[in-house]
């Protein structure tokens, strides 16, 4: 196995062509070089795709096509589902993310927590997909390469027969409420969509996760900010158990423990990983019977409005 990806790879940088299965692995090509593949997916799941390394405006790719299109924007996209003939995956920064992946736009990707890398499975659909729209791929499309690896590439067939692009395993997606090139609101949302580098991984910094957000991407403009938040050891908001209170204005400290089971608020806060509100984020509306659903039961601050 480990000879026959070897031996696929090395044709891909000979060719720059390489042919990958619907479960994100490569199965091989004998296209010529230099040729774009033949736009056809088997019955098996399989997608043939065409690499080219550098940027679309190095290629001379088509104006007011793929990633460059009227509708490339995340909020235009999510008025029907968009599949591109190409697309662009350029490690970069964006906001207080650096590195992570842009498409040929300028826009942010994201990867979702709630999917998994192995076996690659999207878990985003209906209103989520709406929010989130999935980053597809047409068979025979393109795939432009500026700073993440071939290898780390791949793609899933999802439930409606499109295919979406993976990175490290992970389904990526663009974010609806991202409204202009190197926006960020996407970052840390539910605490569990992020940002996504060229191996796969969260990005690292705070984002800018928009105030009401949930995971998957529902928001409430009737949530007022928080005041106050209890949180409690235990799941449940069990009165037993032993608990904190924190009230604001502005960035608090929780000063005892880090982990937490369960937390009631009066409205709508952002708890954060980190003491002084950094690392990694999330914003919460109300009370959270289960932190652990959200993957996110280590709280060391919290910031109020104010």
């Amino acid at each position: 196995m480990f000879h026959q990806r070897a031996a696929r790879l090395a044709a891909f940088a000979a060719t720059g062509v390489l042919l990958l299965s619907a479960c994100g692995g490569e199965a091989g090509s004998d296209a010529a070089p230099g040729e774009k593949a033949a736009a056809a997916a088997s019955s098996s799941g399989t997608i043939e795709l065409a690499f080219k390394r550098g940027t679309a405006q190095q290629s001379n790719a088509q104006q007011n096509t793929g990633d460059w299109a009227s509708d490339a924007a995340p909020s235009a996209a999510v008025k029907k589902p968009v599949v591109r003939k190409w697309v662009q995956l350029s490690a970069g920064r964006a906001g207080n993310l650096d590195p992570v992946v842009v498409n040929g736009a300028g826009f942010t990707l994201y990867r979702f927590d709630k999917d998994t890398a192995n076996p690659s499975k999207s878990t985003c659909a209906g209103e989520c997909a709406a929010t989130w729209p999935p980053y597809l791929i047409a068979p025979g499309g393109r795939i432009f390469v500026d700073g993440v690896k071939p290898s780390s590439i791949g793609v899933i067939k999802r439930a409606d027969g499109s295919f979406q692009v993976t990175i490290g395993g992970w389904p990526v997606y663009l974010f609806s409420k991202d409204l202009k090139p190197g926006d960020t609101n996407g970052q840390g949302v539910g605490g569990t969509w992020f940002g996504v580098t060229p191996d796969g991984q969260r990005a690292d910094g705070p984002g800018e996760a928009e105030s009401g957000e949930q995971p998957g991407g529902g928001a409430s403009s009737e949530v007022k900010p928080a005041s106050s938040v209890i949180l409690f050891d235990a799941a449940g908001f069990s009165e037993g158990g032993a608990s904190q209170g924190i009230a604001g204005p502005g960035c608090q400290n929780v000063n005892r423990g880090g982990t937490f089971g369960s937390l009631s608020a009066n409205g709508s806060v952002k708890i954060w990983e980190e003491a002084d509100c950094k690392g990694r984020p999330a914003t919460v509306e109300g009370n959270v019977s289960n932190l652990a659903d959200i993957e996110f039961t280590r709280i060391k601050s919290i910031r109020f409005a104010g």
